[in-house]
C-alpha cells in the first residue's frame, strides 16, 4: 500500500477526490447528521459514503461548502481530516454533541470551543502533549456573531476531549469498572473551568492547526452531569444553524481580506473597506 492510499483516484477512506470538496467543511460525528446538515442548504450534492464518512457538497446563502461526518473521536477524526486537506479543504467546523460538567450550562445549550484539554491519544501522534489544542479565533468570532444573531444561547469556553466516552469522561465501565483518578476527574476539570466533554476537538484543533489550516467547533448539550438529565436531540438544529452561517461569515471575511490585501480579519476591516468604497 502507498504512503498515500488512493482508490480509483479518490481518497481511500472519505471516498472523494479533487473538486468534490469545498475549502470550508463542517464535520459531525454522526453521518446521518450529514443530511441533516446539507438539509438546511439551497443546494446539495452526494459524494460519497464510505465507512462512518459520508460527504455532502452543496451552497448555503451563495457559499459552497460540504459536509464530511467523521464517526466517533479523533482517530476516524483524524483520518478524514488528513484526506479533505489533501483534496483542497482547509476550513474546518465540528457541528457535534457534548455533555456539560458546569451546573450553570442547560440541556439544549451550545457550547463554542475555543481550546481543548487534549485527553485523547490520537493528538499525541502529531506533536508533543504540551502543544495546544486551540481553535482559530476566526471561527469562534463567526460562530459566537453567527449565535448573537440568531439568538440561541451559548456558552465560550474549553473543552475536554476524551478517547473513552465512559471511563474516560468519569463513567462506570462494565460492572461498575473505576480508578481513583476516574473519581476525581470531572471535579478536577469542573474547578479548572472546563465546560464539556466531547471527543474530537483536541485532534481537530491541534492537525488543522499543525497543517496551516483553520478549525473551530460548535456543540449541542445533549447531557447534564450535574443534574443527570439527557435528551439526545437538545439543541442539535440550533448548532447546525450556527455552524451553516458562521461560514457564510467566514467566506465574506476571506473576501474582505482579499479585497484589501490583509492576511487576517480584524473587525475594523469593515470600516475599512467602507472607507476605501468612499475614497477616503
Amino acid at each position: 500500500m502507498s504512503e498515500e492510499p488512493k482508490v480509483g483516484g479518490k481518497e481511500y477512506h472519505i471516498a472523494c477526490g479533487p473538486g468534490d470538496v469545498s475549502q470550508y467543511v463542517l464535520l459531525p460525528g454522526d453521518p446521518e447528521r450529514t443530511s441533516r446538515i446539507s438539509s438546511k442548504w439551497d443546494s446539495v450534492r452526494f459524494k460519497a459514503s464510505h465507512r462512518e464518512y459520508t460527504t455532502h457538497t452543496g451552497t448555503y446563502k451563495g457559499v459552497e461548502l460540504t459536509s464530511t461526518s467523521t464517526g466517533i473521536g479523533g482517530p476516524s477524526l483524524g483520518i478524514a481530516l488528513e484526506e479533505l486537506f489533501r483534496i483542497g479543504a482547509n476550513t474546518f467546523i465540528r457541528v457535534g454533541t457534548t455533555g456539560t460538567i458546569q451546573d450553570d450550562v442547560s440541556i439544549g445549550d451550545l457550547i463554542i470551543t475555543e481550546a481543548a484539554v487534549r485527553l485523547d491519544g490520537a493528538s499525541k501522534q502529531y506533536v508533543m502533549s504540551e502543544y495546544p489544542a486551540a481553535a482559530s479565533y476566526e471561527i469562534t468570532l463567526a460562530l459566537i456573531e453567527a449565535a448573537e444573531e440568531l439568538g440561541v444561547p451559548y456558552h465560550v469556553g474549553v473543552t475536554a476531549s476524551t478517547d473513552s466516552f465512559y471511563t474516560g469522561q468519569g463513567r462506570p465501565g462494565f460492572g461498575g469498572y473505576a480508578q481513583s483518578w476516574m473519581r476525581n476527574l470531572i471535579p478536577d476539570l469542573r474547578a479548572a473551568g472546563v465546560l464539556n466533554f466531547e471527543m474530537e476537538a483536541a485532534t481537530l484543533f491541534t492537525v488543522a492547526r499543525l497543517y496551516g489550516g483553520r478549525a473551530g467547533a460548535i456543540t449541542a448539550v445533549i447531557a447534564q452531569r450535574e443534574s443527570k438529565q439527557f435528551d439526545p436531540d437538545a439543541g442539535i438544529d440550533a448548532a447546525i444553524d450556527v455552524a451553516n452561517e458562521a461560514i457564510r461569515k467566514l467566506r465574506a471575511w476571506d473576501d474582505l481580506k482579499k479585497t484589501l490585501g490583509k492576511a487576517r480579519f480584524y473587525p475594523s476591516l469593515e470600516r475599512d473597506k467602507s472607507q476605501k468604497a468612499r475614497g477616503l
